[in-house]
C-alpha cells in the first residue's frame, strides 16, 4: 500500500472522476440560489487564475517566480469549488448541508492531487503519510578521510552491503549560521567490508522546501541505489544540506545581510563531512548539485568556488540567485541596496569575468517549463563561454516538478562519472 503512486496509474484518475462526480452535485442544486452561487463562484475562480501571480509576486512578494499555469488552473478551481461549497450549505436541509460538505471535501481533495502530480512532491502512498525519522548518523565506522588520487573504482573490489539513510546536524561554527539537519545517503560499498574512501556529492533542495524533499519527493536513496548497482555498490557519499534553515526562509546561497549562507556551504559543511564522514576529501572528485533553488545554488558554489566544486549539477535552476521577483527588493533586502555588490557574487557576472577550464556542469530543465529553459540556455552558454564542460537535457512532458530532477539526477552521475571516479 505504501508504493502505491499518487502521481501515476489509477489513483488519480479515479480521484480526477470522483471530482468531477462531486462538482456536478454541487452544480446540480435549482433554485435563483444555486444560479448566483454559481456565478460568484465561476468569477472569483476566474479572479484567481488572472491575478494570483499578480498577488503572490507583487502584492505580497512571497515568490520570486510565477506559478505554472496548470497549477493556477487547479488553484482557480478549488477556489470554486469551495464557493460552491458555502453555497450549497446555505438554506438547504441537513441532508444537502452534509452532501455538499462530503462533495467540496471529494473535489478539493482531487484538486490537491491534480497539483501534486504536477510537483511529484509526494510519488507514493508512502511518501504522504510516513512520518519516519531517520536514523541519527552513527559515525564513519573508524573511516578517516584522505586525499585520494586515483578513481574509486581501481581502488575497491570488495562486496557491497546495503545502503542507508541517516541525519545529522552540522553546526555553523564558522558562520554562525543555523541549519535544519542534514540527511546523509550512504553507499552500500560504504558499509561493506573495507570499504572505500568515497567521492562527495552536496545537495541542495527548493525553496520552499527542505533536506528531507531530496529523500522524500526526489526518491534519493532509490536513485543512488540505482546507480550503484550499476557501478559495483559505489556511488557518491551524499549530504543533503539546509542552506535556508526554514521552509520560508531563502539566504540565497550568498553571504549578505541576510545570513552567512556561502561560509556555511563551503567551510562548515566541507569541514564537518571531511571531519566526520570518511570520504575521498581531494575536491576534484567533488560534486555540488541542486533542484530549482538548489540548481542556482550550485552554480553560484561552482562559479564562486571552482576549486571545492569543479563539478555541478543545476536542475532548473533560476538564472541569478532572488528572493523576490522585484529585483530591486532582492538587492535591498540582501545588501542593503547596492547593486554592485550583489552583481558581483551572481553566476552570469563571475562567467563574463573568469575562465573555468577545469570545471564541469550538467543542466537540466522541465520541457514545459519555457522560463527554465531560457535560463538553462543563458546560463549554460555563459559556463561554455567561460571555458566549462557542460551538457544540458531537457525532460518532455515536465514542469518545474520534482519529475526533473528524479529523471536527471543519474543522467547527471553518469557524466560526471569520469570527474567522480566511478569510470577509469
Amino acid at each position: 500500500m505504501s508504493d502505491l503512486s499518487l502521481i501515476n496509474g489509477w489513483v488519480p484518475i479515479v480521484l480526477l472522476v470522483l471530482g468531477g462526480i462531486a462538482l456536478f452535485v454541487l452544480f446540480a442544486r435549482g433554485g435563483r440560489a444555486s444560479v448566483i452561487t454559481i456565478a460568484i463562484a465561476a468569477v472569483l475562480a476566474l479572479l484567481t487564475y488572472f491575478l494570483l501571480n499578480w498577488l503572490v509576486l507583487t502584492v505580497f512578494d512571497v515568490l520570486p517566480e510565477p506559478l505554472p499555469g496548470d497549477v493556477r488552473l487547479w488553484i482557480a478551481v478549488g477556489v470554486g469549488v469551495f464557493v460552491l461549497g458555502v453555497g450549497s450549505m446555505v438554506a438547504s436541509s441537513v441532508g444537502r448541508k452534509v452532501t455538499a460538505i462530503v462533495c467540496t471535501v471529494v473535489a478539493l481533495v482531487t484538486v490537491g492531487s491534480q497539483i501534486n502530480v504536477y510537483f511529484e512532491e509526494y510519488p507514493t502512498v508512502g511518501t504522504l503519510v510516513s512520518s519516519d525519522e531517520p536514523s541519527v548518523f552513527a559515525g564513519s565506522n573508524g573511516l578517516r578521510s584522505a586525499s585520494e588520487t586515483t578513481p574509486v573504482t581501481t581502488r575497491w573490489k570488495g562486496t557491497p552491503g546495503k545502503s542507508r539513510v541517516e541525519s545529522a546536524p552540522i553546526p555553523g561554527t564558522v558562520s554562525g549560521f543555523t541549519g535544519r539537519p542534514a540527511w546523509i545517503y550512504l553507499p552500500p560499498a560504504y558499509s561493506g567490508p573495507n570499504p572505500p574512501l568515497l567521492p562527495v556529492l552536496i545537495l541542495v533542495s527548493g525553496q520552499p522546501g527542505g533536506p528531507q524533499d531530496w529523500i522524500v519527493s526526489g526518491r534519493l536513496q532509490e536513485l543512488l541505489d540505482g546507480f550503484a548497482t550499476a557501478h559495483d555498490g559505489l556511488a557518491p557519499v551524499t549530504v543533503v544540506v539546509d542552506p535556508n534553515g526554514a521552509d520560508d526562509a531563502n539566504s540565497m546561497c550568498m553571504d549578505s545581510d541576510i545570513a552567512k549562507a556561502d561560509t556555511y556551504l563551503t567551510v562548515d559543511v566541507v569541514n564537518w563531512i571531511t571531519k566526520n564522514v570518511g570520504v575521498d576529501s581531494n575536491h576534484a572528485h567533488w560534486t555540488f548539485g541542486g533542484w530549482s533553488f538548489g540548481g542556482t545554488c550550485s552554480i553560484q558554489m561552482a562559479t564562486r568556488h571552482p576549486d571545492l566544486f569543479p563539478s555541478f549539477i543545476d536542475l532548473a535552476g533560476e538564472r541569478e540567485p532572488a528572493i523576490s521577483a522585484d529585483r530591486t527588493q532582492t538587492v535591498q533586502l540582501a545588501f542593503h541596496g547596492d547593486t554592485a555588490a550583489f552583481d558581483a557574487l551572481t553566476p552570469l557576472t563571475l562567467l563574463s569575468q573568469k575562465t573555468y577550464p577545469n570545471s564541469w556542469g550538467f543542466f537540466a530543465a522541465g520541457g514545459d517549463e519555457p522560463t527554465t529553459q531560457q535560463w538553462m540556455t543563458e546560463v549554460s552558454t555563459a559556463a561554455k563561454n567561460a571555458g566549462m564542460t557542460v551538457t544540458t537535457q531537457i525532460v518532455p512532458g515536465q514542469g518545474h516538478s520534482w519529475g526533473v530532477p528524479t529523471a536527471t539526477l543519474v543522467p547527471a552521475l553518469d557524466f560526471l562519472s569520469p570527474r567522480m571516479g566511478f569510470t577509469r
